[in-house]
Parts: C-alpha cells; structure tokens; sequence
C-alpha cells in the first residue's frame, strides 16, 4: 500500500479539469474583451451633442479663459472639455467643415497647455465664431 495513490471520489478529476477549463476561458474573456471591437462611439463617452450646443459651450469656455474666470486648472480643463465635445460633435455632424472644428482637432492633441496657449486658443475659436459661422458643406 505504499505505493497508493490517494484518489479522491470517482469522476472528482473530470469536474475539476471541467472547472479549471472555464476559469481559464473566464479569464481570456476579461482580459480580451477591452480588445473587442466596439461601435463607432468611444467607449464610456457622452453622446456627441448638437453642434449648436457643443459650438455654444466651447464659446462659453473661451470667454471664461478670456476673463481667467477660475484657476488655471480649472480653466484648462473647461477648455478641453468643452474643444473635446465639439470635436466629437463635428465628427457626428452632418457633414459640414467648420473653421472651428478644424482648431478644436487641432487643440485636442497637444500635450502641453499653458496659459498663453489657452488664451490663443480661445482668441481664435471666437474670432472663428464670430466671422466663420456660416460651416461649407464637405467636398
């Protein structure tokens, strides 16, 4: 008998052979499914608002910067919110190119924002608001 090998009940391995497959598909699930395609949207972002509410909000931030109607941080971050939400919202749109869209994917993908970037930044989103609001149909 010293050669036995303890068993446990009959059919024990299959159940935990069984158990270990779906832990390990469980677990490829998890980690792959951030990986899986997904729709257009990003996933977790607010629907793309109207233009017009996405264009009023964006001036609404330039002005605030403008008039450093906050802490820098605070106006850092309603800038990019808001250039961020009216670039989403020109993707989303009717096919129309605006001036301020163009500055808005410009803006979006600087690292770096300093408060004289901010405040050329808003300058020119509201000059492009003010003479450039009529948007040209895409080519």
């Amino acid at each position: 008998m010293a050669n036995a090998v303890r068993q446990g009940p009959p059919g024990s391995g299959r159940r935990a052979r069984s158990r270990s497959r779906r832990f390990v598909a469980l677990a490829a699930l998890l980690l792959a499914g951030p990986a899986l395609p997904t729709a257009a949207a990003v996933q977790g972002a607010a629907p793309a608002l109207p233009i017009a509410e996405a264009r009023a909000r964006s001036r609404a931030a330039a002005e605030a910067v403008l008039a450093r109607a906050g802490t820098e941080s605070c106006l850092r971050g309603k800038l990019t919110n808001a250039l961020l939400g009216l670039s989403a919202s020109c993707e989303a749109g009717p096919g129309q190119v605006d001036p301020a869209c163009a500055l808005a994917e410009r803006a979006v993908v600087q690292l770096s924002w300093s408060v004289a970037f901010m405040e050329a930044t808003a300058r020119e989103l509201l000059q492009l608001m003010e003479f450039g609001s009529a948007a040209a149909p895409k080519p």
